[in-house]
């Protein structure tokens, strides 16, 4: 059974990095998209990017777009999220979530399989 485990998180000042890692032990990342999700206290679950399956596209919210970079490394059975230029506003428990059709997108309900979450905080 798939369980995406996330790593990575922690507290960076303003235009600092972090890089979120999903790895998984058992079936292949390769098979699946995957994308990562954050959800601050008291908003809803946003999608921030995606990458799919086998062809590795990948997809970004407005938001991140040119600071945040979604990747895969196979021989790991790993997805990263290298965040750049951290802002106050990107603070939130982020998430990486496996969509079992390999369409992915940026919707939360698109994707069948959680993890347990990541708190990222940007503060001075």
């Amino acid at each position: 059974q798939l369980q995406p485990v996330e790593s990575g998180g922690g507290s960076v000042q303003p235009g600092g990095s972090l890089k979120l890692s999903c790895a998984a032990s058992g079936n292949p990342l390769d098979d699946y998209a995957i994308g990562w999700f954050r959800q601050a206290p008291g908003a809803e679950r946003e999608g921030v990017a995606c990458i799919r399956g086998r062809v590795d596209i990948t997809y970004y919210s407005e938001s991140v777009l040119g600071r945040f970079t979604i990747s895969r490394d196979t021989a790991k059975n790993t997805v990263y999220l290298q965040m750049s230029n951290l802002a106050p506003e990107d603070t939130a428990a982020y998430y990486c979530a496996a969509d079992l059709s390999g369409n992915g997108g940026l919707h939360p309900s698109s994707y069948d399989i959680w993890g347990q979450g990541t708190q990222v905080t940007v503060s001075s």
